[in-house]
Protein backbone atom coordinates (compact mmCIF):
# COMPACT_ATOMS: atom_id res chain seq x y z
CA UNK A 1 0.00 0.00 0.00
CA UNK A 2 1.45 3.69 -0.47
CA UNK A 3 1.80 6.01 2.17
CA UNK A 4 -0.98 8.15 2.59
CA UNK A 5 1.90 11.18 3.27
CA UNK A 6 3.01 10.49 -0.83
CA UNK A 7 -0.60 10.36 -2.13
CA UNK A 8 -1.04 13.66 -0.60
CA UNK A 9 1.66 14.97 -1.92
CA UNK A 10 1.79 14.05 -5.40
CA UNK A 11 -1.84 15.08 -5.71
CA UNK A 12 -0.80 18.54 -4.34
CA UNK A 13 1.57 18.50 -6.72
CA UNK A 14 -0.78 17.52 -9.48
CA UNK A 15 -3.05 20.21 -8.65
CA UNK A 16 -0.46 22.59 -8.71
CA UNK A 17 0.51 21.94 -12.11
CA UNK A 18 -3.09 21.79 -13.30
CA UNK A 19 -3.72 25.70 -12.60
CA UNK A 20 -0.27 25.91 -14.11
CA UNK A 21 -0.45 23.91 -17.29
CA UNK A 22 -4.25 24.01 -18.36
CA UNK A 23 -4.60 26.92 -20.89
CA UNK A 24 -6.42 27.07 -24.18
CA UNK A 25 -5.43 23.90 -25.67
CA UNK A 26 -5.94 20.52 -23.90
CA UNK A 27 -3.07 18.82 -22.38
CA UNK A 28 -2.19 15.99 -20.21
CA UNK A 29 0.31 15.36 -17.47
CA UNK A 30 0.98 13.05 -14.99
CA UNK A 31 2.82 14.42 -11.65
CA UNK A 32 3.20 10.54 -10.46
CA UNK A 33 5.28 10.54 -13.09
CA UNK A 34 7.50 13.47 -11.57
CA UNK A 35 7.44 13.22 -8.10
CA UNK A 36 9.42 10.05 -7.06
CA UNK A 37 12.19 11.47 -9.55
CA UNK A 38 12.32 14.60 -7.93
CA UNK A 39 12.05 12.80 -4.75
CA UNK A 40 15.20 10.62 -5.50
CA UNK A 41 17.25 14.26 -6.81
CA UNK A 42 16.44 15.85 -3.35
CA UNK A 43 17.76 12.61 -1.57
CA UNK A 44 21.43 13.71 -3.11
CA UNK A 45 20.71 17.82 -3.25
CA UNK A 46 22.59 19.82 -0.67
CA UNK A 47 22.65 23.34 0.05
CA UNK A 48 19.51 26.31 -1.31
CA UNK A 49 18.97 23.51 -4.48
CA UNK A 50 17.53 20.84 -1.55
CA UNK A 51 15.78 23.30 0.43
CA UNK A 52 13.62 24.58 -2.98
CA UNK A 53 13.25 20.64 -3.71
CA UNK A 54 11.51 20.00 -0.44
CA UNK A 55 9.38 22.70 -0.76
CA UNK A 56 8.13 21.56 -3.68
CA UNK A 57 7.61 18.05 -2.40
CA UNK A 58 6.05 18.60 0.43
CA UNK A 59 8.10 16.38 2.81
CA UNK A 60 11.93 16.26 3.92
CA UNK A 61 14.55 15.21 1.18
CA UNK A 62 15.55 12.30 3.61
CA UNK A 63 11.97 11.10 3.44
CA UNK A 64 11.25 12.04 0.34
CA UNK A 65 13.82 9.56 -1.25
CA UNK A 66 12.41 6.56 0.60
CA UNK A 67 8.70 8.01 -0.22
CA UNK A 68 9.70 7.94 -3.60
CA UNK A 69 11.37 4.76 -3.71
CA UNK A 70 8.26 2.83 -2.12
CA UNK A 71 6.06 4.98 -4.87
CA UNK A 72 7.77 3.64 -7.31
CA UNK A 73 7.55 0.06 -6.17
CA UNK A 74 4.16 0.06 -4.98
CA UNK A 75 2.93 2.08 -8.63
CA UNK A 76 5.02 -1.77 -10.55
CA UNK A 77 2.67 -3.32 -8.56
CA UNK A 78 -0.40 -2.03 -9.01
CA UNK A 79 -3.03 -3.96 -11.41
CA UNK A 80 -2.87 -1.92 -14.98
CA UNK A 81 0.31 0.06 -13.92
CA UNK A 82 3.59 -0.16 -15.14
CA UNK A 83 6.70 1.68 -13.56
CA UNK A 84 10.39 1.54 -14.53
CA UNK A 85 13.11 3.53 -13.52
CA UNK A 86 16.74 3.92 -15.70
CA UNK A 87 20.11 5.94 -14.75
CA UNK A 88 22.73 6.39 -17.17
CA UNK A 89 25.69 7.57 -16.53
CA UNK A 90 29.14 8.89 -17.79
CA UNK A 91 31.57 5.81 -17.20
CA UNK A 92 34.41 8.38 -15.89
CA UNK A 93 31.49 10.19 -13.35
CA UNK A 94 31.85 8.54 -9.73
CA UNK A 95 28.20 7.78 -8.20
CA UNK A 96 27.55 7.51 -4.67
CA UNK A 97 26.66 3.93 -3.50
CA UNK A 98 24.31 5.63 -0.80
CA UNK A 99 22.34 7.16 -3.07
CA UNK A 100 22.40 4.83 -5.76
CA UNK A 101 21.06 2.33 -3.46
CA UNK A 102 17.88 4.23 -3.19
CA UNK A 103 16.98 3.81 -6.78
CA UNK A 104 14.70 0.92 -7.88
CA UNK A 105 15.72 -2.18 -9.99
CA UNK A 106 15.52 -1.11 -13.20
CA UNK A 107 18.46 -0.22 -16.00
CA UNK A 108 21.76 1.23 -15.43
CA UNK A 109 23.09 2.40 -18.58
CA UNK A 110 26.34 3.87 -19.51
CA UNK A 111 26.97 7.29 -21.47
CA UNK A 112 29.32 7.09 -24.31
CA UNK A 113 29.39 10.66 -25.03
CA UNK A 114 28.51 9.72 -28.78
CA UNK A 115 25.07 11.49 -28.64
CA UNK A 116 23.69 9.36 -31.99
CA UNK A 117 24.33 6.06 -29.88
CA UNK A 118 23.27 6.92 -26.79
CA UNK A 119 19.84 8.43 -28.16
CA UNK A 120 19.36 5.28 -29.77
CA UNK A 121 19.73 3.57 -26.64
CA UNK A 122 17.80 5.41 -24.02
CA UNK A 123 14.51 6.18 -27.16
CA UNK A 124 14.80 2.10 -27.28
CA UNK A 125 14.06 2.07 -23.77
CA UNK A 126 11.46 4.37 -23.54
CA UNK A 127 9.59 2.82 -26.53
CA UNK A 128 9.89 -0.46 -24.60
CA UNK A 129 8.82 0.50 -21.10
CA UNK A 130 5.68 2.48 -22.80
CA UNK A 131 5.01 -0.23 -25.53
CA UNK A 132 5.83 1.69 -28.27
CA UNK A 133 3.35 4.70 -27.00
CA UNK A 134 6.61 7.15 -26.51
CA UNK A 135 9.13 6.64 -29.24
CA UNK A 136 11.61 9.40 -28.11
CA UNK A 137 13.22 9.35 -24.42
CA UNK A 138 12.33 13.52 -23.84
CA UNK A 139 15.94 14.84 -23.07
CA UNK A 140 18.94 16.56 -25.41
CA UNK A 141 21.93 14.81 -25.24
CA UNK A 142 25.36 16.64 -25.70
CA UNK A 143 28.97 15.13 -25.24
CA UNK A 144 28.88 17.30 -21.95
CA UNK A 145 25.65 15.22 -20.37
CA UNK A 146 26.84 13.44 -17.67
CA UNK A 147 23.89 11.89 -16.35
CA UNK A 148 20.30 10.61 -17.07
CA UNK A 149 17.57 9.49 -14.70
CA UNK A 150 14.11 8.38 -16.02
CA UNK A 151 11.11 7.12 -15.57
CA UNK A 152 8.23 5.44 -17.27
CA UNK A 153 4.97 4.88 -16.42
CA UNK A 154 1.63 3.20 -18.04
CA UNK A 155 -1.93 3.23 -17.16
CA UNK A 156 -4.69 1.01 -18.80
CA UNK A 157 -8.05 -0.17 -17.51
CA UNK A 158 -10.76 -1.60 -19.61
CA UNK A 159 -14.83 -0.79 -18.78
CA UNK A 160 -16.54 -3.76 -17.62
CA UNK A 161 -19.03 -1.81 -19.44
CA UNK A 162 -18.23 -0.50 -22.62
CA UNK A 163 -19.40 2.67 -24.23
CA UNK A 164 -21.46 2.40 -27.57
CA UNK A 165 -20.19 4.34 -30.23
CA UNK A 166 -22.34 7.03 -32.13
CA UNK A 167 -21.90 10.51 -33.28
CA UNK A 168 -22.39 14.06 -30.81
CA UNK A 169 -22.70 17.17 -32.66
CA UNK A 170 -22.81 19.88 -29.67
CA UNK A 171 -25.52 22.20 -29.92
CA UNK A 172 -23.56 25.34 -28.08
CA UNK A 173 -20.05 26.04 -27.20
CA UNK A 174 -17.01 25.91 -28.28
CA UNK A 175 -17.81 22.56 -30.45
CA UNK A 176 -21.20 23.76 -31.60
CA UNK A 177 -21.95 21.76 -34.95
CA UNK A 178 -18.56 19.79 -34.75
CA UNK A 179 -19.47 16.00 -35.35
CA UNK A 180 -17.20 13.78 -33.01
CA UNK A 181 -16.72 10.56 -32.29
CA UNK A 182 -19.68 10.56 -29.49
CA UNK A 183 -19.69 7.12 -26.60
CA UNK A 184 -22.76 6.72 -25.16
CA UNK A 185 -23.79 4.13 -22.08
CA UNK A 186 -27.11 4.03 -19.71
CA UNK A 187 -26.91 2.53 -16.11
CA UNK A 188 -28.99 2.56 -13.44
CA UNK A 189 -26.22 3.10 -10.41
CA UNK A 190 -27.17 6.84 -10.58
CA UNK A 191 -24.72 7.60 -7.26
CA UNK A 192 -21.59 5.77 -8.79
CA UNK A 193 -21.54 7.54 -12.10
CA UNK A 194 -22.16 10.83 -11.13
CA UNK A 195 -22.13 13.64 -8.74
CA UNK A 196 -22.72 17.20 -8.40
CA UNK A 197 -20.26 19.52 -6.21
CA UNK A 198 -22.20 22.87 -6.11
CA UNK A 199 -19.80 25.16 -4.46
CA UNK A 200 -16.08 24.80 -5.58
CA UNK A 201 -13.53 27.33 -5.47
CA UNK A 202 -13.92 27.50 -9.35
CA UNK A 203 -17.96 27.01 -8.82
CA UNK A 204 -19.90 24.05 -9.68
CA UNK A 205 -18.73 20.86 -10.85
CA UNK A 206 -20.06 17.95 -12.25
CA UNK A 207 -17.89 14.66 -11.81
CA UNK A 208 -18.63 11.10 -13.71
CA UNK A 209 -16.62 8.41 -12.19
CA UNK A 210 -16.15 5.99 -15.18
CA UNK A 211 -14.91 2.63 -13.02
CA UNK A 212 -12.40 0.55 -14.75
CA UNK A 213 -12.60 -3.77 -13.74
CA UNK A 214 -8.87 -3.43 -12.15
CA UNK A 215 -9.14 -0.87 -9.75
CA UNK A 216 -8.74 2.36 -11.64
CA UNK A 217 -11.00 4.80 -12.41
CA UNK A 218 -11.33 7.61 -15.08
CA UNK A 219 -13.61 10.29 -13.40
CA UNK A 220 -14.50 13.44 -16.14
CA UNK A 221 -15.09 16.61 -14.88
CA UNK A 222 -16.97 19.62 -16.49
CA UNK A 223 -17.47 23.00 -14.87
CA UNK A 224 -18.94 25.89 -15.55
CA UNK A 225 -18.75 27.78 -19.24
CA UNK A 226 -16.56 30.39 -18.02
CA UNK A 227 -15.16 28.94 -15.41
CA UNK A 228 -10.74 29.11 -16.05
CA UNK A 229 -10.27 24.63 -17.23
CA UNK A 230 -6.95 25.27 -14.48
CA UNK A 231 -9.11 26.17 -11.86
CA UNK A 232 -11.25 23.72 -13.22
CA UNK A 233 -9.47 20.54 -13.44
CA UNK A 234 -7.52 21.77 -9.84
CA UNK A 235 -10.95 21.55 -7.88
CA UNK A 236 -11.83 18.10 -9.42
CA UNK A 237 -8.96 16.68 -7.97
CA UNK A 238 -10.06 18.24 -4.56
CA UNK A 239 -14.05 17.02 -5.15
CA UNK A 240 -12.29 13.82 -6.09
CA UNK A 241 -10.62 13.33 -2.90
CA UNK A 242 -14.17 14.47 -1.41
CA UNK A 243 -12.58 17.59 -0.20
CA UNK A 244 -15.89 19.47 -1.17
CA UNK A 245 -19.81 18.55 -0.24
CA UNK A 246 -21.58 17.38 -3.18
CA UNK A 247 -24.70 15.69 -4.25
CA UNK A 248 -24.94 11.96 -5.58
CA UNK A 249 -27.23 11.68 -8.86
CA UNK A 250 -30.13 10.06 -6.61
CA UNK A 251 -30.82 13.23 -4.95
CA UNK A 252 -30.33 16.01 -7.95
CA UNK A 253 -33.70 17.60 -8.28
CA UNK A 254 -35.08 17.82 -11.82
CA UNK A 255 -34.07 20.62 -14.24
CA UNK A 256 -30.54 21.50 -14.73
CA UNK A 257 -28.67 20.37 -11.80
CA UNK A 258 -25.44 21.10 -13.04
CA UNK A 259 -22.65 21.73 -15.42
CA UNK A 260 -24.34 19.29 -18.19
CA UNK A 261 -26.28 17.74 -16.14
CA UNK A 262 -29.98 17.61 -17.09
CA UNK A 263 -32.79 15.85 -14.68
CA UNK A 264 -35.99 14.73 -16.04
CA UNK A 265 -38.82 12.99 -14.96
CA UNK A 266 -40.40 11.01 -17.55
CA UNK A 267 -43.58 7.85 -17.84
CA UNK A 268 -42.03 4.53 -18.30
CA UNK A 269 -42.91 1.22 -17.96
CA UNK A 270 -39.64 0.40 -16.54
CA UNK A 271 -39.39 1.92 -12.64
CA UNK A 272 -35.76 1.75 -12.63
CA UNK A 273 -34.04 5.23 -12.57
CA UNK A 274 -30.79 5.39 -15.23
CA UNK A 275 -28.09 7.63 -16.32
CA UNK A 276 -26.92 8.69 -19.60
CA UNK A 277 -23.56 9.38 -20.17
CA UNK A 278 -22.26 11.23 -23.18
CA UNK A 279 -18.98 12.04 -23.83
CA UNK A 280 -16.29 12.56 -26.79
CA UNK A 281 -13.43 9.90 -27.12
CA UNK A 282 -10.41 11.50 -27.26
CA UNK A 283 -6.47 11.10 -27.57
CA UNK A 284 -4.68 13.64 -25.99
CA UNK A 285 -0.31 14.55 -26.48
CA UNK A 286 1.73 16.74 -24.61
CA UNK A 287 5.51 17.45 -23.76
CA UNK A 288 6.31 19.31 -21.08
CA UNK A 289 9.40 21.51 -20.09
CA UNK A 290 9.50 20.71 -16.42
CA UNK A 291 12.35 23.51 -16.02
CA UNK A 292 9.86 26.41 -17.51
CA UNK A 293 7.84 25.49 -14.37
CA UNK A 294 11.03 25.31 -12.20
CA UNK A 295 9.54 26.77 -9.14
CA UNK A 296 6.47 23.98 -9.20
CA UNK A 297 8.92 21.67 -9.41
CA UNK A 298 11.71 23.13 -7.23
CA UNK A 299 14.40 23.14 -9.85
CA UNK A 300 15.61 26.90 -10.17
CA UNK A 301 18.20 26.80 -8.08
CA UNK A 302 19.40 23.19 -9.43
CA UNK A 303 19.77 24.63 -13.21
CA UNK A 304 22.78 27.21 -12.08
CA UNK A 305 26.29 25.62 -13.55
CA UNK A 306 28.16 27.97 -11.90
CA UNK A 307 28.63 25.09 -8.87
CA UNK A 308 27.16 21.67 -8.16
CA UNK A 309 23.85 21.46 -6.70
CA UNK A 310 24.31 16.86 -5.91
CA UNK A 311 26.76 16.20 -3.26
CA UNK A 312 24.69 13.37 -2.54
CA UNK A 313 24.30 11.89 -6.01
CA UNK A 314 28.47 12.38 -6.92
CA UNK A 315 31.56 14.12 -5.36
CA UNK A 316 31.99 15.63 -8.85
CA UNK A 317 29.79 18.98 -9.80
CA UNK A 318 26.73 18.48 -11.28
CA UNK A 319 23.73 20.93 -12.16
CA UNK A 320 20.34 20.13 -13.97
CA UNK A 321 20.67 21.28 -17.92
CA UNK A 322 16.99 19.12 -18.70
CA UNK A 323 13.78 17.88 -17.22
CA UNK A 324 10.70 17.53 -19.61
CA UNK A 325 8.01 14.58 -19.73
CA UNK A 326 6.15 13.22 -22.66
CA UNK A 327 2.73 11.92 -22.19
CA UNK A 328 -0.28 10.63 -24.02
CA UNK A 329 -3.71 9.20 -23.00
CA UNK A 330 -6.67 7.91 -24.70
CA UNK A 331 -10.40 7.13 -23.88
CA UNK A 332 -12.45 4.93 -25.64
CA UNK A 333 -15.38 2.77 -25.86
CA UNK A 334 -13.50 0.09 -24.57
CA UNK A 335 -10.92 1.77 -21.64
CA UNK A 336 -8.14 3.96 -20.73
CA UNK A 337 -4.63 4.24 -21.37
CA UNK A 338 -1.82 6.28 -20.87
CA UNK A 339 1.98 6.66 -21.01
CA UNK A 340 4.65 8.65 -19.78
CA UNK A 341 8.40 9.25 -19.94
CA UNK A 342 9.57 11.27 -17.31
CA UNK A 343 13.41 12.13 -17.56
CA UNK A 344 16.40 14.92 -16.03
CA UNK A 345 19.63 14.89 -17.26
CA UNK A 346 22.88 16.81 -15.61
CA UNK A 347 26.14 18.58 -16.90
CA UNK A 348 28.86 19.88 -15.05
CA UNK A 349 28.70 22.77 -12.86
CA UNK A 350 30.60 24.45 -13.67
CA UNK A 351 -44.53 -4.77 -18.20
CA UNK A 352 -45.46 -3.41 -14.84
CA UNK A 353 -47.68 -0.23 -14.51
CA UNK A 354 -46.31 3.18 -16.12
CA UNK A 355 -44.88 5.12 -13.53
CA UNK A 356 -43.08 8.36 -12.94
CA UNK A 357 -39.03 7.54 -12.95
CA UNK A 358 -36.25 9.45 -12.95
CA UNK A 359 -34.23 9.79 -15.98
CA UNK A 360 -30.84 11.79 -16.32
CA UNK A 361 -28.88 13.05 -19.24
CA UNK A 362 -25.21 13.97 -18.31
CA UNK A 363 -23.17 15.47 -21.57
CA UNK A 364 -19.64 16.25 -21.95
CA UNK A 365 -19.93 18.65 -25.10
CA UNK A 366 -17.55 21.16 -24.40
CA UNK A 367 -14.02 21.35 -23.40
CA UNK A 368 -13.27 18.95 -20.40
CA UNK A 369 -11.11 17.59 -17.67
CA UNK A 370 -10.07 13.97 -16.73
CA UNK A 371 -8.31 12.28 -13.51
CA UNK A 372 -7.45 8.50 -13.64
CA UNK A 373 -7.25 7.97 -10.33
CA UNK A 374 -5.76 4.31 -8.03
CA UNK A 375 -9.70 3.05 -6.52
CA UNK A 376 -7.70 2.28 -3.04
CA UNK A 377 -5.39 4.98 -2.24
CA UNK A 378 -6.98 8.18 -4.42
CA UNK A 379 -3.52 8.72 -6.31
CA UNK A 380 -4.12 10.37 -9.01
CA UNK A 381 -2.21 8.76 -11.75
CA UNK A 382 -2.95 11.47 -14.56
CA UNK A 383 -4.90 14.19 -15.34
CA UNK A 384 -5.67 16.44 -18.69
CA UNK A 385 -8.26 18.83 -20.32
CA UNK A 386 -9.57 18.24 -23.18
CA UNK A 387 -10.08 20.63 -26.01
CA UNK A 388 -9.99 18.84 -29.15
CA UNK A 389 -11.79 15.55 -29.16
CA UNK A 390 -12.00 12.83 -31.32
CA UNK A 391 -13.71 13.78 -35.15
CA UNK A 392 -16.76 11.79 -35.81
CA UNK A 393 -18.48 10.85 -39.10
CA UNK A 394 -19.09 14.16 -41.48
CA UNK A 395 -23.18 12.88 -40.92
CA UNK A 396 -25.07 10.88 -38.87
CA UNK A 397 -25.93 7.25 -39.20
Amino acid sequence: MIDATAVQAVNTMTARWARAAVADEGTVFAATGVWPLLALLAGGAGGPARQELEDALGVGADRATALGGELLGALDGMDGVDAATGLWTRQDLPIRSEWEAALPPGVRGALTGDSEHDRKELDAWASRCTRGAIAEMPVPLSPATQLVLAGALTVRTAWPQPFRPGWLMPKSGPWRDRSLAGLTRSVDDLDGVLRVVPDTPAGPLTLSGVAGGNGLDVHLVLGAEDAPGGEVLEAGIGAVAGRYAGWPGSALPPGAAGPGVQVMEVESWDPTPRVTLTTPAFTVKARHDLLRRAELFGLRTAQDTARGHFPGISPAALALSSGEQSITASFSAEGFWAAAVTAFSMAPGSAPPRRKVKLISVRYDRPFGFLAVHRATGLVLTAGWITEPEAGADTMW
